[in-house]
């Protein structure tokens, strides 16, 4: 990556902040999470050889259990519609018969 200004970083740090909002908004409603619960998605960088560069992590925490991580293996402009669905399925099999998911 070459030199990037001042402008340039603010764009596509405007750019990240709007896809993290979109993508949490997105998971609330699924995951049908109350207002007790916290969600954080965050784009993280991988040393691992297994997976790619950056990685899109979301942590899942509900009120009174224990937070739960998800991995996906993309960066965060590229998680699509189907990372989210299996985001759910797999929340919902690791979790939380109190919150069903919902959508």
């Amino acid at each position: 990556m070459g030199f990037m200004s001042r402008a340039d970083l603010r764009v596509r740090n405007a750019a990240r902040s709007a896809r993290i909002a979109a993508i949490k908004a997105d998971l609330v409603v699924r995951l049908g999470l109350a207002e007790a619960d916290t969600l954080s998605v965050n784009e993280v960088a991988c040393a691992q050889a297994c997976c790619p560069d950056r990685e899109t992590l979301v942590l899942v925490m509900r009120d009174g259990e224990p937070t739960r991580a998800h991995r996906i293996a993309r960066p965060l402009e590229a998680v699509t519609d189907d990372d989210l669905a299996v985001l759910c399925a797999e929340d919902a099999r690791s979790g939380s018969a109190r919150h069903p998911p919902k959508g």
